[in-house]
């Protein structure tokens, strides 16, 4: 099956008000910044957003909240450099935090790709993330029960692609990648380069393509860093 997409737009056409979504990225590192922000220009609201931070600047994921678009976050770095667009919503309570230790959240986020409902973990034990959830003692150390993480839709970034969607990552452009394709119901990937089936060697392969539903070609695609450089938003 050909997953490929004429354009940013028409792969992020149908993502409605309320959709929960998870953004690839470390950073701006395998930030899908053209998905990003076609999405902002298609301006869905009240979105659930997953990610690892909470934006930098005034680009990527910072201009999806300085839109308006973002009612809640899921994330386990609310600061960068420049979290302006966050901070200022959150301290006027326009938007929800909620605050995931970064390896829980890696970990959450494969759960819900493995169909794994739960699973406990020591991190957080004994802290006021812990608050309200269920707790067991193993080996005589406390642990934590957290629930896995899904989402209706993935923004990734993929260094290479073939047309039934099988992808391979930029070093460590990978990070949530894979973990994200397997956790949402729908997957919009954009990648560099796609090539046609039997072009990867399996062995590559990192996300096979049963993960992966939609796919548009960005040659070029922009870093967050370098677009905050270039906007002069550092003082």
């Amino acid at each position: 099956m050909d997953k490929t997409v004429a354009s940013l737009a028409e792969a992020v056409a149908d993502i409605p008000d309320g959709a929960s979504v998870m953004i690839g990225g470390f950073g701006g590192s395998g930030a899908p910044i053209e998905l990003i922000h076609a999405l902002i220009d298609a301006g869905p609201k009240n979105l659930t957003v997953i990610n690892n931070n909470a934006g930098n600047g005034h680009v990527g994921l910072a201009a999806m909240i300085e839109a308006g678009m973002v009612a809640k976050l899921i994330c386990s770095f609310p600061k960068s450099k420049d979290p302006r667009a966050f901070t200022e919503r959150y301290l006027a309570g326009e938007i929800e935090l909620e605050l995931v230790p970064q390896g829980t959240l890696a970990e959450r986020i494969r759960a819900g790709g493995a169909g794994i409902p739960a699973f406990y973990t020591p991190t957080s034990f004994g802290t006021d993330l812990a608050e309200g959830k269920p707790t067991a003692e193993f080996d005589g150390r406390g642990y934590v029960q957290e629930r896995w993480l899904k989402a209706d839709y993935a923004l990734v970034k993929a260094e290479t692609a073939d047309r039934h969607g099988n992808l391979t990552y930029r070093a460590a452009g990978r990070n949530f990648g894979p973990l994200m394709c397997a956790a949402a119901a729908v997957s919009i990937v954009q990648a560099c380069r796609i090539v046609a089936p039997g072009e990867i060697d399996p062995e590559q392969v990192v996300t096979p393509g049963i993960f992966v539903k939609r796919l548009v070609r960005v040659e070029a695609p922009q870093q967050e860093e370098e677009l905050n450089r270039a906007e002069a938003v550092y003082p």
